[in-house]
């Protein structure tokens, strides 16, 4: 468990790295893989530290999924948590403009205030609304999941691709009219290499979104403890608690 939380806490590992075209019987999903995958990374970090993996997480057996089965959690867990940060990164930018942030006409939801920092519209939204939120959420995590068993899906902890999300579009009795990726096919259909050259992109990103969100909610949370950001004026502060988020509609504890 220590180690599956460290592995998730510092998902930058190089151990992790982009993919490219799988092979028949794997999707990247083997130690040998990643270590080739780091040596051929050529940025001036990539060389310098090769194939970097101090808890040895590589080598790792959770659950009784076998070394390829949790290499591909981990690989799958990297780029879900990045792409969850790059929305939230944006999404924290966004809240603070006075676009959103603003007075509004029409109300975006019931007990909406202008002025209020991002936190503090998660806070405002009221319970039943992060309800339907986490309910969407959750109907989406278990399409990923593969759930109703979509044509040629694989899991990716037995041998699919790490960060492949199955097409949504006609589900629910063809109630979802678009698939979460691309959903008016503006984007035309691309190669292996280009999908491994993006795939790549993605993770980086996706890598400096997580520590850029976290460092959005420190300093937000503990002024002064991101100084780049500290020293930004009208930087939103919060005096609640991001890891309580629901501390304002019921505890557990009281």
């Amino acid at each position: 468990m220590q180690k599956i939380i460290a592995a998730l806490a510092l998902s930058g590992a190089a151990a992790y790295v982009a993919p490219v075209a799988p092979k028949a019987t794997t999707a990247l999903n083997s130690k040998a893989e990643l270590e080739a995958l780091a040596m051929s990374n050529t940025d001036a970090l990539g060389q310098s530290m090769g194939f970097w993996d101090p808890l040895g997480l590589a080598d790792g057996d959770f659950w009784g999924l076998g070394n390829e089965g949790t290499i591909g959690y981990l690989r799958h867990a990297e780029i879900k948590h990045g792409r969850v940060a790059m929305a939230a990164f944006l999404g924290y930018m966004a809240g603070a403009t006075e676009l959103v942030s603003g007075p509004h006409k029409i109300l975006p939801y019931r007990g909406f205030e202008p002025g209020l920092t991002p936190p503090e519209q998660w806070d405002a939204i009221p319970l039943y609304g992060k309800l339907q939120i986490l309910v969407i959420v959750g109907m989406l995590e278990s399409y990923g999941e593969g759930a109703g068993d979509p044509a040629g899906y694989t899991h990716y902890m037995k041998g699919g691709k790490p960060g492949y999300y199955p097409p949504i579009k006609g589900r629910v009795g063809g109630q979802i009219q678009f698939n979460l990726y691309d959903p008016f096919n503006w984007f035309p259909e691309q190669g292996a290499e280009s999908k491994a050259r993006g795939l790549k992109s993605e993770i980086l990103n996706g890598r400096a979104a997580m520590i850029g969100i976290m460092g959005f909610c420190s300093e937000a949370k503990v002024p002064g403890s991101v100084p780049f950001l500290h020293g930004i004026e009208g930087f939103p502060h919060y005096d609640g608690n991001v890891m309580i988020p629901f501390s304002g509609d019921f505890s557990i504890f009281s």
